[in-house]
């Protein structure tokens, strides 16, 4: 299947469906890079066609770590996505970030280190721009629904993503908000790198969850308080994206950002160098440009 103008919605904690979608189908799609988190649904919402994937998939069954981010952003690229936005619950580290505060995203600090963060490796090597990680587009379309409904949202912030699955120690804690970082989160890299690989815009909505361990008031994080606090989010969440979904609909937001050249200067490899297998693999992330 393939979806028209494609706009994907991946879910982080809390939401795993999407109950308006209209005329929804759930598909298996292959990946060249191992099993996805889960099907994809297709459906229509203000008759834009989407389509979601639960990053955890259904029922919350994978943990962060053992995501195969690299399957997922492969899946959305193969089924035509251009424009990614992407949910997900976070720790804060700002008493002005309480929780349920949705913080959109514009910059990453990134502390993962069991994770596959590239498409590209040996027989086919690339170099992508990520200074600024986020879609500056996609970002004020969020930024200018938000005004339409009645939940904290803040323009910008850092999110430092932590391997996981434990929470961190105050130790970590404190050198985090040291470094400027506001938000913490498990799941949002490589996530955004290979977005960026495979050319397609993306933009994150934090959704707090808790104050970390820091805060003198909340020095532990209880999962049942978080879960609370996820279901608020997740209702918060659809109605988000309830009122951004027309605002892309709109004929002139179909734009050329930069985003979807990512790649066009970032292949290294001479051509009489490059890997056929790579080059087969790489042909719905890199086709493009190979």
């Amino acid at each position: 299947m393939k979806i028209k103008n494609g706009l994907a919605i991946i879910g982080g904690s809390g939401i795993y469906d999407i109950e308006d979608l209209k005329n929804p189908k759930w598909v298996k799609v292959e990946s060249s890079f191992g099993e996805p988190s889960d099907e994809l649904l297709f459906g229509k919402i203000d008759e834009r066609e989407i389509v979601f994937l639960p990053r955890h998939g259904r029922g919350h069954k994978i943990p962060p770590s053992d995501i195969n981010y690299r399957a997922n952003i492969e899946i959305l690229k193969k089924v035509g996505v251009k424009k990614i936005i992407s949910f997900g619950a976070v720790g804060s580290f700002k008493e002005s970030l309480s929780p349920g505060t949705f913080v959109l995203i514009n910059q990453f600090f990134d502390r993962t280190i069991n994770r596959k963060k590239s498409f590209f490796g040996p027989g086919l090597a690339a170099h992508v721009q990520f200074a600024h990680p986020i879609c500056s587009k996609m970002k004020n379309i969020l930024l200018k629904a938000s005004n339409n409904i009645k939940i904290d949202v803040v323009e910008d912030g850092t999110y430092l993503a932590m391997e996981g699955p434990q929470f961190s120690t105050l130790a970590e804690s404190n050198i985090y908000r040291s470094w400027g970082c506001d938000v913490i989160g498990m799941t949002n890299m490589p996530e955004a790198k290979l977005a960026r690989e495979a050319e397609i815009c993306y933009a994150t909505v934090a959704m707090v969850t808790d104050y970390d361990c820091w805060h003198p008031n909340h020095e532990t994080v209880s999962v049942s308080e978080i879960i609370r606090v996820l279901s608020e989010n997740s209702m918060n969440a659809k109605n988000l994206l309830k009122n951004t979904i027309p605002l892309l609909s709109q004929k002139d937001e179909d734009h050329n950002c930069s985003c979807n050249e990512a790649l066009e200067n970032a292949i290294i490899t001479a051509p009489e160098a490059r890997d056929p297998e790579m080059i087969n693999k790489l042909k719905y992330i890199a086709g493009r440009v190979l």
